[in-house]
């Protein structure tokens, strides 16, 4: 019987496509917008009598059941019985764990004005419905108190649901400057709402080194903190600094609380640390590790150092190998991030110990040193059950075997990448570097890094490639929004580069390119505009069209 309803919803849904357009969707502001929509009359109100019922209560789909009911708590006071149950009951809220769904992530959704009831294959695909429901709910709701005459409702609706893309993902850059525990969380949250599943946590770089290591204490009693901090926009020379020192990290402690905080938000925690290049916090604190032996100190610059690992000294690798056993027991995710990008060649080109290396592995130049090195690290990760991802410049002097392509510069390197055989997940610059501004016109905006990188361009991006073949594609797992913190100095501004930008990586990463509309986009985001107001948010509100391409254009 069960098989038999999901199969009549799927079949309705699939029916009544042509009423899922993205115009007819306006009047339902859900950010990624759903697979499919049919709308119907009525609608489901909460009250202190509602339940949650769940098929199967455990410790993920139990994180459903408790968010739906502290979001309906917090404003009404309503609390609502969380119960395990196979059956609705009018007026609750049935939360179902059903194979016939195909999608790992996917979930139906079926609101009336007796019943709402959640299908999903597993916990996550609950969680996403949650998601839907709280974007649905009136934006009073992220209020402490509810306004008298505002009811807890949703629309009658069928939804059919799913993602385009199994990686959708958000970076942070914490190496150029350090955010709050809070803020991380708060950041998690924001993806979370909008349906991205991975938060791309970079935390070294030549300005700090932000985790602790507790073999290697330097890194953070040194390398975690500079003199001072350019100030303003970097110049070629002549540059002016703010005399301030600056620093900071995150402990152990702290790391395992957060991925532990993303986990519930059944959110992946994806941690960078760069190699070779990328180097100088790591150098200021053990500068046995470098060609030169220094001195270093903690980069006060922007930009790139000539200083990088020694891929000639064997304790280099012994170092990383350690620091890198200790990241893996703090991050449990498939994958871990090692930079591998901006790596200058001066200083190997000039070692006798990296020289000797290239000789004795037989290789060409220093380009091939540079393969050598991300290829140990390879084989050292793979040899504790995880995977590599790096930025598209571990593509020179050629690939890792199971290394996966971050393609920055362009698409170049992720075509070359999936073309070889290699999973890819698309980050390009030109559309999803959000240390840019937001519109053509800086007023309004904080310094940023130059560059112009709105919104309509981020939303215009679709990150398979028309130059690769079908099953190329399939090499695509999704894209990635970036945030590089040279200019963000505070939460706020945080904020302000990151949304509504992440939206649009949010929908694109989800939304089938059919179903995608710019204009629906900006009238669904107007009106959840009023939920972040509600929740604290700082965003952009300014231009979000791409007004250098509609001049172009006339």
């Amino acid at each position: 019987m069960k098989l038999l309803l999901s199969i009549t919803l799927i079949l309705i849904l699939l029916n009544t496509e042509a009423q899922t357009s993205p115009g007819a969707q306006v009047s339902l502001p859900i950010i990624p917008a759903p697979v499919s929509i049919v709308r119907q009359t009525g609608k489901f109100t909460f009250s202190a009598e509602t339940k949650i019922i769940v098929s199967l209560l455990n410790n993920e789909t139990s994180l459903s059941a408790d968010l739906l009911s502290q979001l309906i708590k917090n404003p009404s006071g309503y609390s609502l019985a969380v119960t395990e149950g196979k059956k609705a009951q009018k007026g609750s809220v049935l939360m179902v764990l059903d194979n016939t769904i195909n999608n790992d992530e996917g979930y139906n959704l079926t609101i009336t004005s007796k019943e709402v009831v959640v299908r999903a294959k597993n916990a996550v695909g609950l969680f996403y419905a949650v998601q839907t429901i709280r974007q649905l709910l009136p934006s009073e709701v992220e209020q402490p108190v509810l306004k008298a005459g505002i009811e807890l409702s949703l629309p009658s609706c069928l939804i059919a649901d799913e993602p385009r893309f199994a990686y959708r993902g958000m970076h942070l850059d914490v190496g150029r400057h350090l955010f709050p525990v809070a803020s991380i969380k708060r950041y998690i949250d924001m993806l979370a709402l909008h349906k991205m599943n991975t938060f791309h946590w970079h935390l070294t770089e030549d300005q700090g080194w932000r985790i602790e290591i507790k073999k290697y204490p330097r890194l953070t009693e040194i390398g975690a903190y500079r003199k001072e901090t350019v100030a303003g926009a970097q110049k070629k020379t002549n540059n002016t600094f703010d005399g301030k020192p600056y620093g900071g990290f995150y402990t152990q402690a702290e790391v395992r609380d957060i991925v532990a905080y993303a986990t519930s938000k059944f959110i992946t925690v994806l941690p960078e640390i760069e190699m070779p290049g990328h180097a100088i916090a790591a150098l200021a604190s053990y500068p046995e590790l470098s060609c030169t032996g220094g001195p270093f100190e903690v980069r006060k610059l922007w930009g790139v150092d000539d200083d990088v690992f020694c891929a000639g000294n064997e304790h280099v690798f012994t170092f990383l190998q350690d620091v890198l056993t200790e990241v893996m027991d703090l991050f449990p995710s498939k994958y871990i991030h090692i930079g591998g990008d901006e790596c200058p060649k001066k200083r190997w080109e000039k070692c006798p110990k990296c020289q000797k290396r290239i000789k004795d592995e037989g290789l060409k130049n220093e380009f091939e040193l540079q393969s050598y090195f991300i290829r140990r690290i390879e084989k050292f990760v793979s040899s504790k059950g995880r995977n590599i991802i790096g930025w598209d410049e571990i593509l020179e002097g050629g690939l890792a075997p199971g290394a996966t392509v971050m393609s920055w510069r362009g698409e170049t390197g992720g075509i070359e990448a999936a073309r070889s055989g290699h999973d890819v997940i698309m980050t390009p610059g030109k559309y999803t570097y959000f240390c840019y501004y937001q519109s053509e016109n800086h007023d309004n905006q904080p310094l940023a890094l130059g560059g112009y990188v709105p919104l309509e361009l981020v939303y215009g991006y679709n990150p398979t490639p028309k130059e690769l073949n079908t099953i190329e594609q399939k090499h695509v797992l999704g894209l990635q929004g970036c945030l590089w913190s040279e200019q963000i100095q505070t939460p706020e501004i945080l904020e302000f580069m990151a949304y509504p930008r992440t939206m649009a990586i949010a929908e694109t990463g989800w939304t089938p390119t059919g179903n995608k509309n710019f204009d629906n986009f900006v009238e669904r985001l107007n009106i959840l505009g009023k939920r972040y107001d509600n929740m604290g948010v700082t965003y952009f509100k300014g231009e979000y069209r791409d007004t250098k391409a509609l001049k172009e254009k006339k």
